[in-house]
């Protein structure tokens, strides 16, 4: 029997076997609530992870128990040897997945599919491509509709990552909604969250009550239908009554999903964080580069892991911005 993935097992009894590896903190968008318009001072590129040392620590989590890597950034697309890495851990006995914002991806097509990639995530805050402009300061809205139906008629699992905020797109419900009707395409709303810098408040969030009373207001309460979730799902999903695809709420503020997290984060300095809201890491880098051995480091941080949002436990607790603050951005973090 397999008994690797106990490794990863924190002190609630959780085992980890899903790592998301950011492959960069930089990005060709600036959407408003992850990235100063001006975007981050660079670092110099000696702090990063090198593409060997990537993929020597990763294949150092898959022997400790990981089974699914998932690639974020920044956007991960614009790193270099992006296709590289991205064919390197397709030789680990690993499920890969990636998220991008979709503007590059009709060029890496091929090393998805080389690499046995099946799930591609897109965020995609609108449809309405000015909207789409303001929010991500950037015009590449056909660009992006474009890569997407691409990836659907090439077979790929498309999410699309829809961040809702209030007075911005949450007036889109509906319409993300009527997409799935249509085409056979996954929608998942992710409830607005804090992070250094983003300015965030709760008043600007829209909860995954109101996301179905909304769609049930448009298409009937009595058609939206609860579908299974995985026992390590994120989101909550749904369907509308005969349509082709469905939609799903990432409720981490109202509903976390805590109790069954599996996840671990590797930040593209070579950090691990063992909850998205976390504001501690460890430097796995640094030791590797000592020649240490880290599975007693990524050992540790898994058991120091809290039992909710990084110790946050209650809504009071992860509404106060002070409490984020030990924390990095979005885009330093990898989405």
């Amino acid at each position: 029997m397999d008994d690797r993935g106990n490794m990863l097992t924190d002190t609630f009894g959780r085992r980890h076997d899903y790592l998301r590896i950011s492959l960069t903190e930089r990005c060709n968008m600036r959407c408003f609530y992850c990235m100063p318009e001006e975007g981050i001072p660079l670092r110099p590129k000696e702090e990063f992870m090198r593409q060997e040392e990537l993929l020597s620590i990763a294949g150092t989590f898959v022997s400790m128990g990981v089974r699914k890597i998932r690639l974020t950034g920044g956007e991960p697309l614009i790193r270099r040897d992006a296709a590289e890495i991205i064919e390197g851990l397709s030789r680990l006995p690993v499920e890969l997945a990636i998220t991008t914002n979709g503007v590059l991806v009709d060029r890496f097509i091929d090393v998805f599919q080389r690499a046995r990639i099946q799930s591609v995530n897109v965020s995609l805050d609108s449809l309405d491509a000015e909207k789409m402009h303001r929010i991500t300061r950037r015009d590449h809205f056909e660009q992006v509709m474009a890569n997407i139906r691409l990836l659907m008629r090439e077979g790929f699992d498309v999410k699309v990552n829809v961040v809702l905020i209030r007075g911005t797109n949450d007036d889109e419900i509906g319409d993300f909604v009527q997409w799935t009707a249509e085409e056979g395409v996954r929608v998942r709303f992710i409830e607005f969250m804090p992070f250094d810098g983003n300015r965030w408040d709760w008043s600007k969030g829209i909860s995954l009550q109101e996301v179905l009373d909304t769609v049930g207001t448009r298409f009937g309460a009595n058609n939206i239908e609860r579908l299974t979730d995985g026992p390590h799902d994120t989101a909550k999903h749904y369907r509308i009554k005969g349509h082709k695809g469905d939609f799903a709420v990432i409720s981490t503020v109202t509903n976390p999903f805590c109790d069954s997290c599996n996840r671990l984060r590797l930040t593209a300095d070579g950090r691990m964080k063992n909850c998205l809201f976390s504001g501690t890491e460890t430097d796995l880098l640094s030791a590797y580069r000592q020649g240490e051995d880290i599975t007693d480091l990524i050992r540790d941080t898994v058991l120091h892991k809290k039992k909710a949002r990084g110790g946050m436990d209650t809504l009071d607790e992860f509404s106060k911005p002070e409490n984020h603050a030990r924390n990095r951005t979005m885009q330093a973090i990898g989405g």
